[in-house]
């Protein structure tokens, strides 16, 4: 059964300081973080070519369709509200399972995945918050560098300091530190899974490579880019319907591309609740699977704002309709 939320329960621990500034990654660092974006890519244009020469194959849509829910929504239920805002509880089993699954994103480990988007709340929008848009200029450049940085750039920056502070929570747990400690090889096995099953379900090799690029190289294109849209897009176009600190928005197109992420302004207003698409109409796949986790045992105490809340904290004008 759902439980209510207050907006700011996790926030009441955190301590608000000066950063110091980010510096660029190394220059190893910037090579392996070009490749991981790249690849996929590459990844990208290799389906066009398979379907200009032999046409469209259904086994390596269902491959990638299986693989985009499997992995963005580990990714939407498991790093972004159990893990950063603990939305609900688990065994430590799903949370495993979860870590796991969700590392097939190549999106960072569990840690810093958590730690990242945590201090992204803490300082959302601020000249500190290293995904925000608005801090990169005016005019169409600045607005350009920003969305840049915000989506795609900050890919490239270091590591903030002493980010670990961010995770204590987590690295108390031994199974969590196993699964972080792992982490280059759940991402092997996210590309392994779409291999194996195209080359046995269609008993060809081509079967199993063209599987590795739609399950795999693919769905990680799509996975990165939809996620990023959520730092970039929704804290620029769309909905403000509930007071935040911030610019977030409700982005009906990412509210559905990103399994219920895209209701953006609903999340920064009750960063704690399980349930992202508060309006009757706004789908939240990811919510949805929450509550089927609940229905089956494996969920308990989902936090959800209270009617009574999330009246209260309406922006009530015309522009947030």
């Amino acid at each position: 059964m759902d439980i209510t939320a207050t907006a700011t329960e996790w926030h009441e621990e955190r301590t608000i300081d000066s950063e110091t500034p980010i510096e660029p990654l190394s220059l190893w660092g910037r090579i392996a973080t070009f490749f991981g974006i790249m690849i996929p890519f590459a990844g990208v244009i290799g389906a066009g070519v398979l379907i200009w020469g032999n046409g469209f194959n259904w086994l390596d849509f269902a491959l990638m369709a299986g693989m985009y829910i499997l992995t963005a929504g580990s990714v939407t239920i498991g790093f972004h509200r159990l893990f950063v805002h603990r939305s609900y509880e688990t065994s430590m089993s799903v949370k495993f399972v979860l870590a796991v699954t969700g590392s097939f994103a190549l999106q960072g480990s569990l840690m810093k995945w958590v730690a990242l988007h945590r201090r992204h709340h803490q300082h959302s929008d601020t000249p500190d918050d290293v995904h925000s848009p608005h801090h990169s200029g005016t005019g169409v450049i600045g607005f350009l560098r920003g969305f840049w940085h915000s989506h795609i750039g900050f890919a490239f920056l270091a590591d903030p300091p002493n980010l670990e502070r961010y995770v204590k929570d987590l690295n108390a747990s031994p199974t969590l530190r196993l699964a972080e400690r792992l982490y280059i090889l759940w991402v092997l096995l996210g590309l392994a899974i779409p291999f194996a099953l195209g080359g046995l379900i269609s008993g060809t090799w081509m079967g199993a490579w063209t599987g590795l690029i739609w399950g795999g190289l693919v769905r990680i294109f799509l996975v990165h880019h939809v996620t990023w849209s959520v730092n970039s897009a929704c804290h620029i176009w769309g909905k403000r319907r509930y007071r935040s600190r911030d610019e977030s928005r409700d982005n009906i197109l990412f509210g559905i591309l990103a399994l219920g992420e895209g209701w953006h302004n609903s999340h920064h207003a009750f960063p704690t609740s399980a349930r992202h698409g508060l309006l009757w109409w706004q789908l939240d796949v990811s919510y949805l699977m929450i509550r089927l986790l609940s229905i089956l045992g494996l969920a308990q105490k989902v936090k959800v704002p209270s009617a009574q809340h999330i009246k209260q904290e309406r922006v009530h004008s015309r522009a947030s309709v």
